[in-house]
């Protein structure tokens, strides 16, 4: 070292400090960097992305070589450093003990905090040019590193800790994927984002959330006569109806529209006739989520499934059209059973139908009451009263002061809600 003059030492720790802040900023950047976007531009081609990918496939060996090359700069500029006070100083202790300081400050500034900050503020275009250095220098690295992991794996194995050294495999959970989608509002239309959060919630929500309950089933008994039948056909709201004998829980078949207008030209009706175009009945357990729902109406080419419990005995029913709309809102003409209409008041508050549906008046009045095992107005009711209650009883439900104005069979008819704010476009 003493043929080497001051310029050059200085140049030299220059040079380590520079590569040093390199180390440090590839490390940041390849933690930092986006795994979608990282693997969409692996899909499109882009080589450097490639590169990236590969690297990442194998965290243990791309930390341990960056820590490896980076320890090892640190270190070097550190003796760098001591010569370089020894020819200027002498072998003064407080010369040693300032250098020491300095060099410790200048590494934690320049070679560690700022290409830190400036990787993690744009970690793709750092990461991808990196990675064409960090390739071959693993490879020159790998005996060394080779030996530092076993050894940490080791240890690791004796403690009993799982790695995951592939990064792309690690899976996202609903609520990470919900957390993506709210985060990607500035570049999603608001209407985009609400059908994605809401295909999102199709895993955790059944067909017993969103059916037609049994009770407004609109239906019709084979054993009727014929021009009971034929009236209650021609004046139908629905494309599909399900078809009884007797009682409403013997479903025999469900009726295509389409396929009995031949027969409604004749005379008098032939039931027998009728019963040969049914289509066998489709029954659903109550606990079948509305993703796993949707992929079978497309796997059996159905629109209309008869909701079940555990018991057999019928709960409602399920059509396409109620699981698309719980992607993308209301776009069907529901008949006025299922209307759940409401009426607004002077004084702000509404006059609602005690079989609506909890989600319904959630999604199209913009309220936030409580959805758990009470599916609708009177269900929420009931269950918050553990009663049934008299005409002219209040009670409040999530924040939402609510009068019971009329009862009929054990059941709230009607009710009036006085919600805080509502949702204008609900209206």
């Amino acid at each position: 070292m003493d043929d080497i003059s001051i310029d050059a030492l200085l140049g030299i720790l220059l040079f380590l400090l520079i590569f040093g802040a390199w180390f440090s900023a590839a490390e940041t950047s390849m933690m930092a960097i986006n795994r979608y976007r990282l693997n969409h531009l692996i899909r499109k081609g882009n080589r450097s992305a490639k590169l990236t990918g590969r690297l990442l496939s194998q965290v243990d060996k791309l930390l341990g070589s960056i820590l490896f090359g980076n320890t090892l700069l640190n270190v070097a500029a550190a003796a760098v450093t001591n010569i370089l006070i020894l020819r200027l100083f002498g072998t003064s202790e407080w010369a040693l003990l300032f250098g020491t300081l300095l060099i410790t400050f200048i590494l934690l500034v320049f070679s560690e905090i700022m290409p830190k900050v400036i990787a993690a503020s744009y970690p793709e275009r750092v990461a991808l040019a990196s990675s064409f250095l960090l390739a071959p220098l693993i490879t020159l690295f790998h005996p060394v590193v080779s030996v530092a992991t076993a050894l940490v794996r080791g240890v690791l194995r004796m403690l009993r800790i799982k790695i995951q050294t592939d990064q792309s495999k690690q899976k996202v959970t609903l609520e990470e994927l919900r957390g993506l989608v709210l985060e990607a509002e500035n570049f999603l239309p608001r209407k985009h984002q609400k059908m994605l959060l809401n295909l999102v919630d199709l895993e955790r929500i059944t067909v017993n959330d969103v059916m037609v309950p049994r009770n407004q089933i609109e239906a019709f008994d084979i054993h009727a006569a014929p021009e009971a039948l034929r009236h209650q056909i021609i004046t139908c709201h629905h494309t599909l109806l399900p078809v009884y004998a007797d009682a409403q829980s013997n479903i025999v078949g469900v009726l295509h529209i389409k396929r009995v207008l031949p027969l409604l030209h004749e005379a008098e009706l032939d039931v027998e006739q009728l019963r040969e175009i049914l289509q066998e009945p489709y029954f659903i357990p109550s606990d079948t989520p509305l993703l796993k729902q949707l992929q079978q109406f497309q796997e059996r080419h159905a629109r209309l499934g008869l909701v079940v419990d555990e018991y057999g005995e019928l709960l409602g029913l399920v059509t396409l059209e109620n699981i698309l709309e719980e992607i993308v809102g209301d776009f069907t003409t529901h008949s006025p059973s299922q209307s759940g209409k409401f009426i607004r008041q002077d004084d702000g508050s509404l006059l609602l139908e005690g079989s609506s549906s909890v989600r319904d008046l959630n999604r199209k009045l913009g309220l936030h009451l409580p959805v758990g095992e009470a599916k609708t107005l009177n269900g929420l009711i009931l269950e918050h009263l553990q009663d049934i209650p008299e005409a002219g009883t209040s009670l409040k439900i999530g924040n939402y002061p609510i009068e019971i104005i009329q009862t009929q069979d054990r059941a709230v008819k009607v009710a009036r809600i006085f919600p805080a704010q509502i949702n204008k476009s609900g209206t």
